[in-house]
Parts: C-alpha cells; structure tokens; sequence
C-alpha cells in the first residue's frame, strides 16, 4: 500500500443483495436479523464490506454465493447509497445489487443455517438503515426489465406452466394482466416452448408444462411482454 491520499478520510465501501425468489405465486426476498452492531436484531438484507483485492462486483459475487452456494446467477446492480447518516457505525458507502435464484435451487439447510427467510415482497417489515429503499428500488428495477428482457425465466423452473408465468408477471408489477391477451402474447414467442408434459397438481385435467429456449431467443430477441 502506498501513502497516497494519507490526508483524505478513510470510508468504507459495502455490498448489499436484495435476492428475489418466486413462491406460492409471490415474489419474496431473502432477509435476516443482522448479527453485528450497530443494529444487531433487525431485519436486514444479507451484504458485506468490500475486500482489498476485490471489486464491488466480485464483491457481491462472493457475498451471494456465501449466502446460497449458487454460481452464475443473474445479479445487477441498482445504485450506490451514501447518505451521511446511513450507518452509525462509521462512514459507510453501500453498493447495492439485486438477484434472481430459483427458491428450489436453494438449499434450505444452507437457508437456516443463515438465518434468512423468504418473506412477501408486500409484508416486509421495517429493514436496517436504508434497506427498505434498496429493495423498492430494486423492484421498480426489474419492472422495467421483466417486460424487454427473459429475466422471469430465471425465478421459475426449468419447466412451468403459462400460469405460473402470468403469476409472476403480475407479482412483480404488483397487478393483475388479462388472461386472453397475456397468452396470446406469450404464444407469439418462438422462445417459449410448449411440450407435451402435463402438470396435473392443480387440476384433474391439468395444464401444460412449457419451457424457455435460449437459442431460439438469441436468433430472434426482440422480445417485449
């Protein structure tokens, strides 16, 4: 280390992960009583300080793996939060990233022994410092690419029912959609698949189980829900 900047204070620079997951036709997050002062015993999103010989990016990797031992995941970042105040602790610059997981590629196990929970994106409750923010701004985030992008692909199975997919739509935008039109958009993709596998767990009769094809998407992804 060099003794550049010796006269500029030292701040210290944060990951933060707002993880979403879809279950019970809900759109949760992933949150936990913070273990450390300042604030030990509220609820908080799951993070971690930035590393000499890491970047913010690598950062949140490495905190979102130590949390659900999942590599590649969709993860992108949603802003920087440095308010004066944010921390009493010391001087805390937050970097604040969301992710996708599918909530069964999750080991619960793993799940406990963190002590996190899954809890509805409408009922959370009042989170450490600015979390709450970070989590409505991660939200208004993914509106926006849930419609141009085939991101809700990666909070459901590999295979899933059109109603499922409808449900998630309208978890994320906090609004039901028309039925008819919702279908008859998703139908017009190439990309998504329909097999001849039934789910039969809702109903006698059933429904189909469809799936998404990344390279008919990657030929043709001009996509647009």
């Amino acid at each position: 280390m060099t003794s550049y900047y010796f006269e500029y204070q030292k701040i210290f620079v944060s990951v933060d992960c707002i993880i979403f997951g879809f279950e019970e036709n809900k759109l949760k997050i992933l949150i936990g009583r913070r273990k450390m002062d300042p604030g030990r015993g509220e609820w908080s999103l799951y993070g971690g300080f930035v590393r000499n010989d890491e970047s913010v990016d690598d950062a949140a990797a490495r905190t979102l793996f130590e949390l659900t031992g999942l590599r590649n995941v969709y993860m992108r970042q949603v802003g920087a939060y440095g308010s004066v105040d944010r921390d009493p602790g010391e001087r805390v610059v937050s970097v604040a990233y969301y992710a996708l997981i599918n909530v069964k590629d999750y080991d619960d196990q793993l799940r406990r022994e963190h002590g996190v929970e899954w809890v509805n994106i409408n009922e959370i409750p009042q989170l450490y410092s600015d979390h709450n923010q970070m989590v409505i701004d991660a939200r208004r985030m993914m509106r926006k690419k849930i419609s141009t992008e085939p991101i809700s692909f990666r909070l459901l199975p590999n295979l899933f029912t059109l109603t499922q997919l409808q449900r998630l739509y309208e978890a994320v935008n906090g609004e039901e959609v028309d039925k008819r039109n919702f279908r008859k958009r998703v139908k017009e993709m190439d990309f998504i698949e329909k097999t001849e596998l039934i789910d039969k767990t809702g109903s006698k009769r059933g429904a189909y189980l469809y799936r998404f094809n990344k390279k008919a998407y990657n030929e043709d992804p001009n996509f647009k829900l």
